[in-house]
């Protein structure tokens, strides 16, 4: 095609000819440049829309034109009726209707997906005048293609009409019809039904039907049980879908429409229908068991969602029907044999992880009945829910080793997945079983591991374990009597695979809490979880058990504390987790006395300081600056959990012990101590590395961890760190440096003895970031955002450090109304909410009083203009707390401004009219209590502003 046939410009009204339509799907479908097709792309979707496309899109349909170029046309009728119905006279929509039956006629024989667009519009076309205009809709649709002629034959015309009817009910789910008038179209579709389902009955108990004709058939029935036909009505449609499923062409399509159709949430109501489906299914377990024989997935997959459709939907209806006990209880034996449907999830089967939701639906409504009908059901149900438990941790278990190794990546964490829900679903199921269920549990582990005979697989221990932890993890074991003998058994278990030794981590853990209230017990499992931290395999598992042992046990783990962290040190290097680790020697070392604590401090830290030295000493490089940032984030680890203010109050909580260590005496921190110790160390790095913003995140977070940590007990440090992070963000302002600071305001600002260092910092940091917004602020999004949430925290806690003369106020508040345009959701969250902080104190801050005074408008007018269309939608309620609180606080002065600023024409939008801002200015100034309505009123009127109110867009937001 040459370029000069090619579409490149924005088109006329005159452009969109036939031959150019062409050109341009020529150019779509065939130009190997994609710019050149996706301009083409670009200017056909202006070509669909445009009035033109009247003109245009019937000559596409013609029948010597190719299947894509008739496409496009049937698309673009489809598009015209669907979304510009409004432009179509009435005295046109017969002419309309006549030449669309007469094109689906045409291709009745021709291009499937041209006839299937056709279908589409008409369908579209009687979405739009039924019932009024067109109200026998479906039954002229029916007796159109039956009448003979055209040189069309019967099958095709047949194929053709059930497309149509199949794609009615789909067009409506998809239709944009104003809501009311949905309403009346589904009822009036739903009327029709009564017209189509005996033409679906008939053709598909016709013996000579083809099997296309039944297939087609079969879907139409899906797309109308979606309009909530009743059951009743599809009733024999359905009975009909099951004879259909032995044949394997037909069975998908009749799997859908039975599970569809039992499915919908009317069903419910029809019991004596659902009582007759109920021997249907069950009819169905030879072919399962055939299709499971003969490896045949598809086909049990099928059976199965039948089944579950009927189980899930229904149970409680069913449950009622005492009469027909055994008739359910047949269909929940018949979902058991799906759930243990032998196989390997997901290797060779993925139908039983179908199932699982049913499990927990009849639980659900077993225990919603009454307690005398609920005994009964249970006496029922109990023994199902114990076999259900068996079954599960039969699929729970592991393939053999050489089976596994063949998995792929993907099969292995689907089957991860899987025994996840399979533990969610046992976790779910110990709520109707009890303790009954850990006893259960624990005497087939105590058979597996003391019968010496007969030898039994890893898999088997495991899944055992499995069942356990998964309810130990949720649920609290600590009044069941076989826990004591767990623990004793676990030491019994031959370790000798990691998915067995991941597990027994997982169960040890899970019973920390346990281990707790009974320490003697420890003793029995510490040294199995010590021994497996040394194994990179159980890194993730062995940790977090440590780590859920040293925070749930602490008290009790001085005599081991030297053991423990002389294994950490040397595991510490090699695990993935060393971050987690140090965490949990910090829950460890918080339960020692103080000297033991600096002592274990000294020989665990001082290899990391020494490495931290030598690096501080290198040229800086990528691989330095790695190991400086992982160095201290092991410090910061340990410092977050290390906190000896705790060992009271929490020694002598619940059941505990009375306590078990002396009050820490007065006297500095431990970890005060080695942080004052190394500071000149820190201080050296941040030197060499000032410019690099993670290794500035990495030195604030430890500083950040451990005042959190200690509160007030890092008081002794607060003076050298405040001038440390003052000189760092006068050389290099960042975020992490600001957040910093927030911190210690928030802290230590109250404080007397430690005012005179924060407020100095503080000063400091508001004057860098004041020249910061001087030469643009733009490019520090994450700046101006800590800067606001820093100056909000201090309105807050301090507010006398607004009364500071080196504090220049003015300056702050128009970095504000700044900050308040910037595009950046978090940065204006911030700003508002530095703005509901600052306004208050009109009242008891001087400066503040003048500032408000003085500028207040320019804060007003900067609000205004975010809500008039600056400033995205979801930010709106953060911009009405600011006008409430000028509401609340500057009552007189917002009276005058709100009078000034609206009288602007075409302020803050061109879409509100005079009256509109009158009405707001009125709302607004009517609710200085009411801050939800204010919330309200600024979202009516945002929307005006925007030209979105009453549209559907608006509603869905």
């Amino acid at each position: 095609m040459e370029t000069s046939g090619r579409i490149t410009t924005t088109p006329d009204a005159h452009d969109f000819t036939v031959e150019n339509v062409e050109k341009a799907l020529h150019q779509l479908y065939y130009d190997p440049n994609i710019e050149n097709k996706n301009l083409a792309q670009k200017w056909l979707m202006q070509a669909q829309v445009s009035p033109q496309a009247w003109q245009f899109c019937w000559a596409l349909l013609c029948p010597d034109k190719v299947p894509e170029i008739q496409y496009f046309g049937a698309s673009a009728l489809h598009t015209k009726i669907s979304r510009y119905w409004s432009d179509i006279p009435s005295d046109q929509y017969e002419t309309l209707k006549t030449q669309l039956f007469s094109q689906i006629a045409c291709f009745s024989s021709g291009s499937k997906m041209v006839l299937t667009r056709l279908c589409v519009a008409l369908a579209s076309l009687a979405l739009n005048t039924m019932p009024e205009a067109w109200p026998g809709a479906v039954p002229e649709m029916v007796r159109v293609f039956q009448e003979e002629g055209g040189g069309v034959d019967g099958r095709a015309r047949c194929l053709a009409l059930l497309e149509l009817l199949t794609v009615l009910p789909e067009e409506f789910q998809t239709s944009r019809l104003p809501q009311y008038r949905k309403g009346q179209v589904r009822g009036a579709l739903g009327r029709e039904w009564g017209s189509v389902c005996p033409l679906l009955q008939q053709l598909l108990r016709r013996g000579d039907s083809p099997g296309a004709v039944k297939a087609r058939v079969l879907r139409c029935l899906s797309s109308w049980v979606l309009l909530d036909v009743p059951l009743s009505e599809s009733e024999g449609l359905v009975e009909d879908c099951f004879t259909a499923l032995p044949d394997p062409e037909l069975f998908d399509t009749a799997v859908e429409a039975i599970v569809n159709a039992i499915s919908q949430p009317d069903s419910q109501r029809y019991v004596n229908t659902l009582l007759k489906l109920v021997p249907q299914v069950l009819s169905l377990q030879e072919q399962l068991r055939e299709a499971i024989q003969n490896g045949d997935m598809e086909t049990s997959h099928g059976i199965c969602r039948i089944a579950v459709a009927l189980g899930e939907n229904h149970s409680r209806s069913l449950l009622e029907q005492v009469e027909h006990w055994q008739g359910f209880l047949a269909l929940v034996n018949m979902i058991m044999f799906c759930t243990g449907i032998p196989g390997h999830y997901p290797v060779n089967e993925t139908t039983s992880s179908l199932t699982l939701t049913f499990w927990y639906t009849l639980q659900d409504d077993i225990m919603s009945f009454d307690p005398e009908r609920q005994a009964v059901y249970l006496q029922v149900y109990r023994p199902v829910y114990f076999q259900l438990v068996d079954v599960l941790l039969h699929k729970a278990q592991f393939p053999s080793d050489q089976e596994y190794a063949s998995w792929s990546s993907d099969e292995k964490e689907q089957f991860r997945i899987y025994r996840v829900d399979i533990s969610d679903t046992l976790m779910y199921v110990y709520e109707m079983l009890g303790a009954e269920l850990l006893s259960n549990l624990y005497e087939k582990l105590g058979r597996i591991l003391t019968n010496t005979e007969q030898a039994s697989s890893w898999q088997h221990t495991e899944a055992l374990l499995y069942g356990f932890q998964s309810i130990a993890e949720t649920i609290d074991v600590n009044y069941s009597d076989v826990i004591p003998g767990l623990i004793g058994l676990i030491p019994r278990i031959s370790i000798n695979n990691v998915q067995l030794a991941d597990t027994v981590m997982f169960t040890i853990g899970a019973l920390a809490e346990w281990l707790a209230d009974h320490p003697v017990m420890l003793s029995s499992v510490l040294p199995l979880v010590l021994q497996a931290l040394g194994n990179p395999d159980l890194s993730v598992s062995s940790v977090s058990t440590l780590k859920k042992i040293c925070r749930e046990c602490k008290f009790d783990l001085p005599p081991y504390a030297t053991n423990i962290v002389a294994v950490s040190q040397v595991c510490v290097c090699a695990t993935s987790q060393c971050m987690w680790l140090m965490q949990a020697l910090g829950f460890l070392l918080s339960a020692l006395p103080v000297e033991e604590i600096l002592r274990n401090l000294h020989s665990l830290i001082t290899p990391y300081i020494q490495q931290l030295e030598k690096l501080a000493d290198e040229t800086p490089n990528p691989s330095n600056k790695l190991a400086i940032i992982h160095i201290l984030g092991l410090l910061s680890n340990l410092f977050t959990t290390l906190d000896i203010s705790k060992q009271e109050d929490e020694s002598g909580e619940g059941t505990a012990p009375p306590v078990k260590t002396a009050p820490p005496p007065p006297g500095p921190n431990p970890v005060v101590v080695v942080l004052q110790q190394v500071f000149a160390l820190i201080q050296t790095v941040l030197s060499k590395w000032l410019n690099d913003s993670q290794v500035v995140e990495a030195v604030c977070a430890i500083f950040e961890k451990s005042v959190r940590t200690l509160l007030h007990d890092f008081a002794p440090m607060v003076s050298q760190l405040s001038e440390m992070l003052g000189q760092m963000y006068s050389t290099i302002p960042q975020a992490s440096a600001l957040d910093l600071t927030r911190q210690m305001v928030h802290i230590f600002a109250s404080e007397t003895d430690n005012f005179p260092p924060i407020k100095a910092l503080f000063e400091l940091v508001t004057s860098v970031t004041l020249s910061i917004f001087q030469q643009g602020p733009r490019d520090h999004p994450d700046i101006v955002d800590s800067f606001m949430q820093l100056q909000a925290q201090a309105l807050k806690r301090k507010p006398d450090l607004f009364l500071s003369e080196s504090l220049d106020v003015k300056a702050v508040f128009h970095c504000g109304v700044l900050s308040l345009k910037f595009p950046e959701a978090p940065t204006v969250k911030s700003t508002c909410l530095f703005f509901t902080e600052l306004l208050p104190r009109c009242s008891d801050v001087p400066p503040v009083a003048r500032v408000v005074q003085e500028d207040g408008k320019l804060l007003l007018q900067a609000v205004l203009e975010a809500i008039g269309g600056g400033s995205s939608r979801s930010l709106m309620d953060q911009f009405a707390e600011v006008l409430f609180s000028l509401n609340k606080h500057c009552f007189p002065l917002l009276t005058v401004w709100l009078k000034e600023a609206l009288q602007a024409a075409g302020f803050p939008s061109t879409r509100v009219t005079t009256e509109q801002k009158d009405t707001f200015t009125q709302q607004i100034l009517r609710e200085r209590v009411n801050k939800r309505r204010v919330k309200d009123i600024v979202k009516e009127f945002t929307l005006v502003c925007r030209g979105l109110h009453g549209t559907e867009y608006a509603a869905e937001y």
